[in-house]
Formats: C-alpha cells, sequence, structure tokens
C-alpha cells in the first residue's frame, strides 16, 4: 500500500516555479502528504541522468513510497504516462525509460497506463504534464486510491539501455555516466565488475590518463591531486581532492574510463 510519502525528481532546477506548483497541487489534494526532493538538478532533457540517479536513490526509501520522476523532453507527444507497481513502491512518470531501471531494482514491475482523467487537473497543458498529470495521481495514490483505478496494465513500457562495460582480459572498459555537484566522475564500472584483487593492483585511467590505483577515501590523495576509488553508487568514481575532475579532465558523460589490473606476480 502507499505510504503517504512521495519523493520528486525532475530536470527543472529552482529557478522557475514549477517545482513549487507540483508541490502544490499534491498539497492541496491532501496537505498531510509527505513530499521529499530528491533532486531537480538532472541536467536539462537527460532522461538517463535522471534514471541513473532514481534508481540510485529509490531503495532507501521505506516501502510503499511514490516516486515520481519528471523528465520529459516528449511531453504532449505521444509517449505515455505511466504507473508502475512494485514489490516495495510505486513509480509515476514518463514512458520514455526514465523509470525502468528504478523499477526493475525494486522488484516485479507492472506499469500501467494514466488514463482516468478524473485523477488529472483541468485543463490539461500539452507542455506541462508534471503538474496536471503526474503530480496529481501521486497525490491520489498517496490517499488511498488503488493502482486499478488510474488505468490499465501495459504489455510493455520503454526500456533504457544503460551503458555496459566491456572486459577483455586484464581490461575494462567503461565511461563517465554521471557528473555530481562537486564534478566527480561516476562510472558504470561497478564494484562486481572488478576482479577480485587488491586495489594496489587496480589501475584506473581516463581519456589516456593515468590517474592511479584505488584509494579507500577522498583525503587520500594529495590537495589538488586526481584519484580513482569505488564511490557511494557502488561503482568506480574519479575525482580530485577538493577540485573538480570534470574541469581538470575536460571529462562529461560518455568519457572513456579503462580500469586494468597489473599482476604483481614475480
Amino acid at each position: 500500500m502507499p505510504s503517504g510519502l512521495i519523493t520528486l525528481l525532475t530536470d527543472f532546477g529552482l529557478n522557475d516555479a514549477y517545482v513549487g506548483i507540483m508541490k502544490g497541487v499534491i498539497l492541496r489534494i491532501n496537505p498531510d502528504i509527505r513530499v521529499v526532493d530528491l533532486t531537480h538538478a538532472v541536467p536539462p532533457q537527460q532522461v538517463l541522468a535522471g534514471a541513473l540517479m532514481l534508481r540510485n536513490a529509490v531503495g532507501f526509501f521505506p516501502d510503499g513510497t511514490i516516486h515520481l520522476a519528471v523528465v520529459d523532453p516528449g511531453v504532449g507527444s505521444a509517449r505515455r504516462p505511466l504507473l508502475i507497481e512494485t514489490d516495495r513502491g510505486f513509480l509515476v512518470g514518463p514512458d520514455n525509460g526514465v523509470l525502468s531501471p528504478a523499477a526493475a531494482l525494486m522488484g516485479r514491475p507492472r506499469a500501467r497506463l494514466l488514463a482516468n482523467e478524473k485523477f488529472f487537473l483541468h485543463p490539461v497543458s500539452q507542455t506541462f504534464h508534471g503538474r496536471d498529470i503526474f503530480a496529481p495521481v501521486a497525490a491520489h495514490l498517496a490517499c488511498g486510491v488503488t493502482p486499478e483505478a488510474v488505468g490499465p496494465v501495459l504489455d510493455s513500457i520503454v526500456e533504457l539501455e544503460l551503458p555496459v562495460p566491456r572486459r577483455s582480459g586484464a581490461t575494462i572498459a567503461g565511461e563517465v555516466v554521471h557528473v555530481d555537484h562537486f564534478g566527480n566522475l561516476v562510472t558504470n564500472i561497478s564494484l562486481d565488475a572488478l576482479p577480485r584483487f587488491p586495489a594496489q593492483q587496480v589501475y584506473v585511467s581516463i581519456s589516456r590518463t593515468r590517474i592511479g590505483t584505488l584509494l579507500a577515501t577522498y583525503s587520500a590523495a594529495p590537495e589538488g591531486g586526481p584519484l580513482a576509488l569505488v564511490g557511494s553508487w557502488g561503482t568506480v568514481e574519479i575525482a580530485v581532492r577538493n577540485g573538480s575532475a570534470a574541469k581538470m579532465f575536460a571529462a562529461g558523460t560518455g568519457t572513456p574510463v579503462t580500469v586494468v589490473v597489473e599482476s604483481r606476480d614475480p
């Protein structure tokens, strides 16, 4: 059952009133709903970035949480509005892949088309479905409206294809998939993908620049120095102590990153 808790993730930023308006719609339906901002700093129209942030956040919320995500460059087009039921909670947003990685992580997803206009805000704008469709539907779910009431089950949804690292011998080739507020470069090379070797034998390179072995903390590097470690997402991350790796390496989403295991056997 929905917990009465809604999270919000958007690419709206905070310079405009869009986020506040969505909260107003939710609270007008029920002022007792709890609303948590995940982030509104997803880079504009970057569905992959939003999907990764959402996937890496949902596991930290109580069962029954409703996660509302609006990164929606196709708003007003033929793309469908969705509710996804899972073992751990609910996801509301556009059918463009932004929900699919989180849905898979949350277990046994079942998608529904948001078709019952009774739960929409009218008139429905063709440019602000976050306000007129997604926010009110999420609020009604938080108030106890059943998933069956919002629309029919769908056979399939848009599945986002996440970049997958490639392994060849002792080399793992991946890429940057997210640049955080600090300029840290988060990659798609997970801890599970790394061979079971000591960190001192695992060397990380970006754009043909060798960073070095994996460190345990940011503070293990000298001031202003680059480093590689396994970050909070459980993946290899490249950082600069008290600086920006994105600026130092002129890097961003898609920049190649390589991990090489060098044996120290005599």
